[in-house]
């Protein structure tokens, strides 16, 4: 097993308990005009901390991405991290390491959470059945992948026509695969913000959460599935319970079953 210099980016807006393990870089994201947390932020050196409000996480991405030297760079969240399997300890003490970490990329090109199925409806009717969403914002977004990437286009209806997916913007990748990823990603976000005219939080980075498996559909990279430890459960239950209400018709549901 080779030596690996693996960062993972702990993107957080609030103070948590954090890893202890040297991989992991707690980063204040959206940290521009805000209380210090005490942890580095993402407003510092090559950033895009303003835009926070509606990139989310992808503030954090967008730095790693620019600032960050390593070999291989990931992405989790203050309450969502990466782990092989609970343990009796407990599950903050269950988060991947940097060895199970190195062990999975012996195997395969990124480290993805385990997917999503959703069962009921696709991915693009799952997304337009939220409050927050509109319909012209996956129209949208097919339109700015076509104007730049149009050889994406089959991979986009793949993609969006399935049952599930790897939802949470959470990774772990080669850097070299990260650049290439970034330059791409954010190339179209950035046309796919200049369609948006409203205020929406967070609206990029949910839109987001379907371009890595675009991107991977499309360049056929390998990868292998991690659970996801949940530090915050109850938050994780309410979002369960939203979907659901929302799915048997009792709160706002715009989505059709099939």
């Amino acid at each position: 097993m080779e030596n690996k210099k693996i960062k993972i980016l702990i993107a957080t807006h609030k103070n948590f308990q954090m890893p202890k393990d040297d991989m992991y870089i707690p980063l204040h994201v959206g940290k521009e005009g805000k209380t210090d947390l005490g942890f580095i932020g993402d407003n510092t050196g090559d950033n895009i901390s303003s835009k926070n409000s509606s990139w989310s996480e992808l503030t954090g991405l967008y730095w790693g991405w620019k600032n960050l030297d390593c070999d291989y760079m990931g992405l989790v969240q203050y309450r969502r991290h990466f782990m092989l399997k609970r343990k009796r300890e407990g599950v903050f003490e269950s988060i991947l390491t940097q060895n199970e970490a190195a062990q999975l990329l012996d195997k395969a090109d990124i480290i993805l959470p385990q997917k999503r199925n959703y069962r009921m409806v696709t991915l693009e009717e799952h997304y337009n059945g939220y409050d927050f969403s509109i319909p012209s914002d996956l129209v949208n977004l097919r339109e700015a992948i076509h104007s730049i990437s149009p050889e994406y286009d089959k991979a986009v209806n793949e993609v969006m026509s399935r049952k599930s997916g790897h939802m949470c913007n959470m990774f772990i990748m080669k850097k070299s695969l990260l650049d290439d990823f970034c330059e791409w990603e954010f190339s179209i976000l950035n046309a796919l913000e200049k369609t948006i005219e409203d205020d929406r939080k967070r609206i990029i980075g949910y839109i987001a959460e379907h371009m890595l498996d675009i991107w991977i559909e499309k360049n056929g990279y390998r990868y292998v599935e991690c659970k996801v430890a949940l530090l915050d459960r109850k938050n994780e239950f309410d979002k369960k319970f939203d979907f659901l209400m929302r799915v048997l018709g009792f709160k706002n549901r715009r989505i059709p079953l099939n």
